[in-house]
Parts: structure tokens; C-alpha cells; sequence
């Protein structure tokens, strides 16, 4: 129940300030209402939608300043799963990864923003494995749902992958390297970049959502 609300929260389908009727999410999901009040309180205790006195339930809007602040979260747990993803790596993990710098490579000559994207999310996913700090990733990956909609602006933000890529392939040539200090000093140095575009991104109104910076 709770997963069926939170994809549809991620894909952009419920909106920011959206209300969330028990009734109407019962219909759809074919859950009792005792299920779908559960699903809410699980949702709100992760951030995603906030209760309103006498109004019930509704997506909840993340500012820019909240996104900054998770994207400074970010830094510091992304710099550590990089470290341990550069100490634990193995052979077969370390072609995985040259496999998707190659992927990212190719979608940014080629003008492909939304398979970048993918690539972009699938490596930080790569790397939360490979490190197996398995809280780290459980955390990271709240924090990503916070702050969905400004990913997604980031992501469409006009040069953010030519400005990211470079950033990207420094991570996964350290963690290859089995550099835990420069694979650390990398992921936070691209999150630092991510901090300084989200006011110049957030200015920019792009449709829809779930994309990665």
C-alpha cells in the first residue's frame, strides 16, 4: 500500500500540496482504510506527505532550502559509501562500474538527458551496494524521495550533464583505484556542485519528476 502512494509520489503523478483522500487512495488500491491511514502515517514519518488539521493528508512540498540542506546530508553519507565502495570493490565491480561511466559517456555526447539520468541514479545505486553500508543506502535513499523534484529540475537544468559527467567518472576512477580518500573527496565535491546549481535549477519550472543530478 505505502509503496503503491510512494511511486506515485516519486513519478510525479501526485503533485506537491496534492490532498490524499483515504476514500479515493482505498478505490484505487483495492486497500481498506485502516491500510491506507497506515500507508499515510508511514509516508509522513518518511517525510514524504504531512498531515493537515481537519484536512487530512497531502504530498508535501520541499523547499529549496530543505533540498539544500538534504543535499548536504547527502554529501557527507554519499563521501562515505564512496570511501567504502573504493575499500570493498572487486574486479567484477570495478567492470560494472567502467561499463556505466562508458554508458554516461556515450548518453551525454549523444544528447540523451533522460538515459543520463538513469545512468546517474543507477551508478549512486551501484556504489551504495558495493559499499554495503546497507543504513547508509536505507537513509540516502529517503532523502532522494524528499527531495525528487528538485533532482528532477537539477537534472534538466540546460549543461548539468556535461558539468556532472566529469564529476561522475572522478568517483568511479577513484573507487576503481581502491582510493577511499579520493573517491570520498570526489562524491563530496559533486555534491557541492549539486548545492551550488539547485537556486539556478529551482528558477526553472520542468514538468514532471524522478530523475538524478
Amino acid at each position: 500500500m505505502a509503496t503503491g502512494i510512494r511511486e506515485a509520489i516519486l513519478s510525479g503523478e501526485f503533485v506537491p500540496n496534492q490532498r490524499l483522500v483515504e476514500a479515493d487512495l482505498a478505490e484505487r488500491f483495492g486497500a481498506s482504510r485502516a491500510a491506507v491511514r497506515a500507508a499515510l502515517l508511514e509516508l509522513a514519518n518518511e517525510g514524504l506527505i504531512e498531515r493537515v488539521q481537519n484536512r487530512g493528508a497531502r504530498v508535501r512540498a520541499i523547499s529549496l532550502q530543505e533540498a539544500i540542506e538534504i543535499s548536504e546530508l547527502r554529501m557527507v553519507i554519499e563521501g562515505l559509501c564512496a570511501a567504502k565502495a573504493a575499500e570493498r570493490v572487486t574486479e567484477d565491480g570495478a567492470r560494472l562500474l567502467t561499463e556505466i561511466a562508458d554508458d554516461m559517456r556515450a548518453a551525454v555526447a549523444s544528447g540523451d538527458v533522460f538515459g543520463y539520468s538513469r545512468l546517474n541514479e543507477r551508478l549512486h545505486r551501484e556504489i551504495r551496494e558495493i559499499s554495503g553500508q546497507r543504513t547508509a543506502a536505507e537513509v540516502l535513499e529517503r532523502l532522494r524521495a524528499q527531495s525528487v523534484r528538485h533532482q528532477f529540475k537539477l537534472a534538466m537544468h540546460p549543461g548539468r550533464p556535461a558539468v556532472s559527467l566529469p564529476e561522475h567518472l572522478a568517483i568511479i576512477d577513484a573507487i576503481r583505484a581502491r582510493d577511499p580518500e579520493a573517491a570520498e573527496r570526489a562524491a563530496r565535491e559533486h555534491l557541492r556542485s549539486v548545492i551550488r546549481t539547485l537556486p539556478e535549477a529551482d528558477r526553472s519550472r520542468p514538468h514532471g519528476n524522478g530523475l538524478a543530478p
